[in-house]
């Protein structure tokens, strides 16, 4: 069979032997990142265990907490984590527009629309209030590259500072896999130079967390992302923690960490940790998820 000028029977050997050997490499790529052992995998796993055995204590003072970007992907799935868990008196929910709450989110959940290129005129906002949870971010195919900027440096930072100044105690930024202030790649530099800069202002708890490729359901159209992952669905079924992360799995880890003791005053957790954290990870199969129940 010939296709041009093309001999079918010449080319399609080595092409198959060429899409073999890629999928082999990735393979053994992401095989190597599922069985990597977490450093703290017992740490992890037995924060979670604890969350829940902590969690009626915590509801009966009475705290209250924040969520700046609550209108995006991973803030919505937060929110209505919390809504389940009923762990506040109040939830701030924090965006530059109001939207329509699901029928199950409760009375505890206000939200409060912000202008945040004049973000000090709402500093009143995160007074006494000892939680917060950061889910702010942008692309920069949706804003550019200086919108970009703002919205994932400069708003993140903003809110920080009045938090801080508000009496934050315990603040939680969803950065990302691999991020790094001194990459080349804009995304990931912005989060890696947000997360130095979260650490300088010193809350007496700062949770980082560096999820993989977020999977979960999105309000706006991402065709790039979309694509991505629809390739990546296999290796989510096949090697849960290598690169992905569900967006609820995020939202979990953020609640069992808060619920759990420290003895640090920064934690760093990597896309594995964020599963163990959640309670769902089947790297953690001695100890109970988040509902009391066993896991799979």
């Amino acid at each position: 069979m010939q296709f041009l000028w093309i001999k079918c029977e010449d080319v399609l050997p080595g092409v198959g032997l060429g899409v073999l050997t890629v999928a082999l490499f990735l393979g053994a790529f992401f095989f190597y990142h599922e069985v990597q052992d977490s450093p703290e995998v017992e740490r992890n796993c037995r924060m979670a265990a604890e969350a829940t055995n902590n969690s009626e204590e915590f509801k009966m003072k009475g705290h209250s907490a924040f969520i700046v970007g609550y209108t995006g992907a991973v803030g919505k799935v937060l929110t209505k984590e919390l809504a389940k868990a009923k762990l506040f008196k109040k939830v701030l929910l924090i965006g530059r527009r109001e939207i329509d709450l699901d029928d199950d989110i409760g009375n505890e959940f206000e939200q409060k629309v912000v202008d945040f290129e004049k973000f000090d005129d709402y500093a009143d906002i995160f007074k006494d209030v000892k939680y917060g949870f950061c889910c702010l971010g942008t692309t920069r195919a949706k804003s550019g590259a200086q919108g970009f900027i703002r919205v994932d440096h400069d708003y993140v930072m903003k809110s920080a500072e009045l938090a801080k100044t508000g009496g934050c105690k315990h603040y939680n930024f969803v950065s990302t896999q691999a991020a790094d202030k001194n990459s080349s790649f804009l995304y990931t530099k912005t989060k890696g130079q947000v997360e130095e800069e979260l650490k300088a202002i010193q809350f007496e708890r700062l949770s980082l967390l560096r999820p993989g490729v977020l999977l979960g359901e999105r309000e706006e159209s991402r065709p790039g992302e979309a694509v991505a992952k629809f390739f990546l669905k296999p290796v989510a079924y096949l090697f849960p923690t290598a690169i992905t992360t569900p967006m609820d799995v995020v939202a979990k880890a953020m609640i069992n960490n808060m619920l759990a003791p420290v003895d640090r005053p920064v934690e760093l957790y990597e896309n594995k940790a964020i599963h163990q954290l959640s309670g769902v990870s089947k790297g953690c199969s001695g100890s109970k998820s988040q509902d009391g129940g066993d896991k799979k």
